[in-house]
């Protein structure tokens, strides 16, 4: 008798989300993500958070908890990749809202952990609260009122994480809270949209946790200065996401997925081992060679051209995707 695989936290996460949306009209669902689309909490700490009733916040996660569980997890994972022996024993989401991080956090490491969440918005923490109960990982997580910005302190946990906030934060607060992060926990993890200004956010977060005593574990291959000229380039990567019908509903198109483009940086107290090189765009494929462009240990960036007298390594180039290690990790015992 075949017994089914138990459901992925993904799979878990996106039939969560999808009851989330009976019994809401579909134009209803819409025209919500359209309005907080364009003006998602505005500034943080507010009394008017943005997310104002049940019907918004189940509208806004069915759309964007999905993006933001992908670009978590991939940051997550890569961090995973080089600290091979640690798994967080607690975590701390700031801003997280309905939880995506914290799904991130139960899709990377087996097992449970204390788990608490942190935002201003109490529709977003109730509605966090409710889809977690999809998942067993997440049982004993706290769903906390808590206004993010200079004045929060943070308890001492294993891991933090902050997704798509310091965008929502005046300049004094992103540094205050970066510095909590900083002070409480032994990893940090810090996600923001893959945008010219979301890079430099990371790169001033990461920057303040490398003064803090932190190394980077991922996505550098090293804790010095990014070697990318601010205003000529900005690092950042692509998670695969699948579309659901309000998505399609919301952005047109018929493709089944999207790519949500993000920018991260994940830090540790601790020893890391960062990849060698990380692929910082999409690779080329061409007739007989692989186009590789590479942020190395030696904190330069360079194009590798991979060609067939690479014999396995040049199988693996064609297998490489844009964020990943180069040279491809030995497979684990």
């Amino acid at each position: 008798m075949n017994v089914p695989a138990p459901a992925s936290p993904a799979d878990t996460l996106r039939a969560a989300l999808a009851g989330l949306l009976d019994g809401l009209p579909p134009k209803q669902a819409a025209g919500a993500v359209e309005r907080l689309i364009a003006n998602y909490r505005g500034r943080t700490p507010t009394d008017a958070p943005i997310l104002r009733d049940r019907a918004d916040v189940a509208a806004y996660a069915a759309y964007r908890m999905p993006a933001t569980f992908e670009a978590v997890r991939a940051a997550l994972e890569a961090f995973a990749e080089a600290v091979p022996a640690w798994a967080p024993g607690s975590h701390v989401d700031v801003g997280g809202g309905t939880g995506a991080a914290t799904w991130a956090v139960s899709a990377t490491w087996d097992g449970d952990r204390p788990v608490t969440v942190l935002d201003w918005a109490e529709p977003a923490l109730a509605l966090g609260r409710e889809i977690a109960a999809a998942n067993p990982a997440l049982a004993g997580a706290r769903w906390q009122r808590a206004r993010i910005g200079a004045d929060l302190t943070l308890d001492s946990t294993d891991l933090v994480t902050v997704s798509y906030v310091l965008n929502e934060l005046s300049v004094a607060d992103r540094t205050a809270l970066v510095d909590a992060a900083a002070a409480a926990a032994q990893a940090v993890v810090i996600v923001e949209a893959g945008t010219p200004d979301g890079y430099a956010r990371v790169i001033e977060a990461r920057d303040r946790l490398i003064g803090a005593g932190f190394s980077v574990a991922a996505p550098c291959p090293h804790s010095a200065p990014c070697p990318i000229v601010p205003g000529e380039d900005w690092c950042h990567f692509a998670a695969r996401v699948s579309r659901s019908s309000l998505h399609r509903q919301v952005k047109g198109g018929s493709l089944p997925y999207e790519d949500e483009k993000f920018s991260y940086v994940a830090a540790a107290r601790f020893p890391v081992d960062p990849a060698a090189a990380r692929v910082i765009r999409r690779p080329q494929i061409r007739k007989g060679q692989v186009l590789l462009d590479l942020c190395e240990a030696d904190d330069l960036l360079r194009r590798t051209t991979i060609t067939k007298r690479h014999g396995e390594l040049y199988k693996a180039a064609r297998d490489t995707d844009w964020g990943d290690p180069w040279p491809p990790p030995a497979p684990r015992p």
